[in-house]
């Protein structure tokens, strides 16, 4: 143990980052580059005349002999060359001292590598912390140096392997834009379809999820897509070569989900298909069963002739009768699951449907096809043109995730041009925001909601504790519908009606008028909706809209909804209607109910509830109210009813005298004329007076 440790601390000094001072080497080789720059100057000739001076002073008789031969005109102007050359040289040598310390940084950094490597693992294992310093020093010596290039890959490598064993229903929606951030798919395409195939291999049921991953990835990046497929199609031909049964299983049920989600054509699956059932066997027949619960729905749709004749070869198995029972018994359940049309096995999940149909780049590859599976891809190899491909990619990346890639060179031209950069840096901003709003088709962030609502409501002792802490869930006023739709729902799936959300719906109404707006919205949806509940559900939404008329809570005016008429009601919306009032008569008592309804100023909104248009609907309305006990609320009805006969008597007579008085000053054969009309029109009174007559007599009886 104590050498181990040893050894460890030989390879964590390794590891320590270069001093920033130069190298023994590095000074001895300075000196030497001083030592012969101070010879040169020491030979006769005008040009290194000034450098020596500049350097080391010469004796005091050669700089006399100097000044006294040498006029002032000319020692001036050759003072300036010499700073000029000075300057230069320091330049030179400072420039020449970084190099070295780079390679010498390069230098420590390989042999650093070097050891790491040498274990026998492949590899020592370096804290992220400490590889990522390293890799910061390996792009400041050089980013293309192999060293920085290998590092990268297995940066790379961890990201795509990690990122895909994290994916699910739930995240894949934040694991997308981190797949194209932070990895290079295209120099890593080869990693992703090895992580992706082996993660599938391993968890079946997350089969969907991957391959809709793998959908988004090849809208940006096709040849991502078509390397997948082109793998999987090899390794399932070579899985059913070898009876690979397992292999195989797992592969083609990847390539039928990959077809539901138009990355492959369903040529790929029918040839899959077509080659499972050509000569059966119980593990060709159950993989191709398993393979057509999962694509089944697809073809259904798209290929509905191929689908019935793979169907109809399914069929000849069963009936040639050269497979076990087992597979037979899977063969019978198919046929049922695709008569109930694949309710459980759709094509593609609500939650995973995240590609539209025109974005979509579908390959098409066959079974027979020469394919070139790309093996090279796997594994670490020295890019010439490393950094290009690295600034090529990272333009992609910010064209893929909406990215501003010249946010540096706008902030360079700034000085020039600040109120028109900041401007457009606003507007980029914007744009990039646009571009990176997902529409959520899914209705998840809504799902999410509905099942916060309800686990308030549930968690909740009353119904004080409940409209507290729906309040600081701090809804959106949007979406405040959806919450008086939950309260409802949940009054309704609870055996008896229970006073707890009639308290609550009361409480939301009295704490703000929007609340009361919105349950008043509710009631009209749920009125128009109310024939798809059953009767116990309707019996408690109706008791529930009921308590919150009687407390005032809702206006009495959201009635005009109702039309108490035999055209405009059916079987439940009645019943719906009776238990309501029946819960207001509970409450308010008949009296005050009649009071109510009595109101002046909402007659206008009753008028579909009484109405009075016709006697036809008075008398259903009529005997409707009377039938449920609530006789009383007809006696306006009943009187208008009493006093049609006269009320349309009165009209007729009123419009036979404006005729009359049109007619007065006509002539003889006017007056005949007009004789015979009021003849009839008295024969016509005695007819409505005698059908009025009969029609009170119904309503008596």
């Amino acid at each position: 143990m104590p050498s181990r440790d040893r050894s460890l601390d030989s390879r964590l000094s390794a590891m320590s980052v270069p001093s920033r001072s130069p190298s023994p080497e590095v000074g001895a080789a300075l000196k030497r580059k001083r030592s012969t720059t101070t010879r040169s100057s020491s030979l006769p000739s005008a040009s290194s005349c000034s450098e020596s001076q500049s350097r080391s002073s010469p004796p005091r008789s050669r700089r006399r002999r100097s000044s006294r031969n040498s006029s002032p005109s000319y020692s001036s102007d050759q003072g300036r060359p010499t700073k000029d050359k000075a300057a230069r040289a320091s330049e030179i040598w400072e420039q020449e001292a970084k190099a070295k310390e780079t390679a010498a940084k390069g230098e420590a950094l390989r042999s650093t590598l070097a050891q790491l490597s040498c274990t026998k693992a492949g590899g020592a294992y370096i804290p992220p912390a400490r590889l990522k310093a390293l890799m910061a020093e390996a792009a400041a010596a050089d980013p293309g140096s192999v060293e920085y290039q290998r590092m990268s890959w297995d940066s790379l490598k961890k990201s795509i392997t990690g990122l895909v064993n994290k994916v699910a229903v739930e995240n894949i929606k934040s694991i997308v834009p981190e797949l194209f951030g932070c990895a290079n798919l295209i120099r890593g395409r080869g990693l992703y379809c090895r992580s992706i195939m082996r993660a599938q291999a391993l968890s079946l049921s997350f089969t969907p999820v991957f391959a809709a991953l793998t959908a988004i990835v090849n809208t940006k990046l096709p040849m991502v897509g078509e390397l997948l497929v082109t793998r999987l199609v090899s390794q399932f031909r070579r899985s059913f070569k070898r009876n690979d049964k397992t292999i195989c299983n797992s592969t083609a049920m990847f390539i039928a989900h990959l077809v539901n989600q138009g990355v492959v054509h369903e040529v790929l699956a029918l040839e899959i298909l077509v080659l499972l059932l050509e000569k059966p066997t119980d593990d060709s027949v159950e993989i191709a069963v398993g393979f057509m619960r999962e694509v089944g729905a697809f073809l259904a749709e798209e290929a509905p002739k191929a689908n019935n004749s793979i169907f109809d070869r399914f069929r000849a198995v069963l009936y040639e009768g050269e497979i076990s029972k087992r597979v037979q018994y899977m063969i019978e359940v198919l046929s049922q699951v695709r008569r109930e049309g694949f309710k459980d096995n759709p094509r593609i999940l609500k939650a995973l449907d995240l590609v539209d149909e025109d974005d979509q780049i579908t390959h098409h590859i066959s079974l027979d096809d020469q394919l070139n599976v790309e093996e090279g891809l796997n594994v670490f190899k020295i890019d010439a043109e490393f950094v290009e491909n690295e600034e090529r990619y990272r333009s992609i990346k910010a064209e893929i995730l909406g990215e501003d890639e010249n946010s540096d060179e706008n902030g360079s031209d700034a000085d020039s041009e600040s109120e028109s950069s900041d401007g457009s840096e606003e507007d980029d901003q914007d744009d990039a925001q646009k571009q990176l709003e997902i529409h959520d088709r899914t209705e998840t962030n809504l799902i999410n909601l509905r099942r916060t609502i309800y686990l308030t409501i549930m968690s909740s002792l009353d119904f004080e504790e409940s409209v507290h802490k729906l309040l600081k869930l701090e809804i959106p006023e949007d979406q405040g519908i959806e919450l008086c739709n939950m309260i409802v729902e949940c009054c309704s799936q609870e055996r008896t009606y229970s006073k707890f959300y009639g308290n609550m719906g009361e409480r939301f109404c009295k704490l703000h008028r929007k609340w009361s707006e919105t349950f008043v919205q509710s009631f009209t949806n749920y009125y128009d909706t109310i024939h798809r509940y059953e009767t116990n559900r309707l019996r408690n939404i109706a008791r529930f809209f009921g308590h919150l008329f009687s407390t005032d809570s809702i206006s009495w005016a959201s009635l005009s909804v109702v039309h108490m008429t035999e055209e405009d009601t059916t079987s439940s919306s009645r019943i719906f209607v009776k238990i309501l009032f029946q819960e207001m008569q509970q409450q308010l008592g008949l009296r005050e109910l009649a009071e109510r309804f009595k109101e002046p100023s909402l007659q206008q909104d009753w008028q579909g509830l009484f109405p009075k248009d016709s006697p036809k609907s008075t008398r259903f309305s009529i005997n409707y109210f009377t039938s449920i006990g609530l006789g009383v609320l007809t006696e306006d009805m009943r009187e208008y009813l009493k006093n049609a006969p006269k009320i349309l008597l009165a009209q007729r007579q009123a419009a036979l005298a404006a005729r009359g008085s049109d007619d007065s000053d006509t002539d003889s054969s006017s007056v005949l004329s007009s004789s015979s009309g009021s003849r009839s029109s008295h024969s016509s009174r005695s007819r409505a007076y005698s059908s009025s007559q009969a029609c009170l007599g119904l309503v008596r009886d």
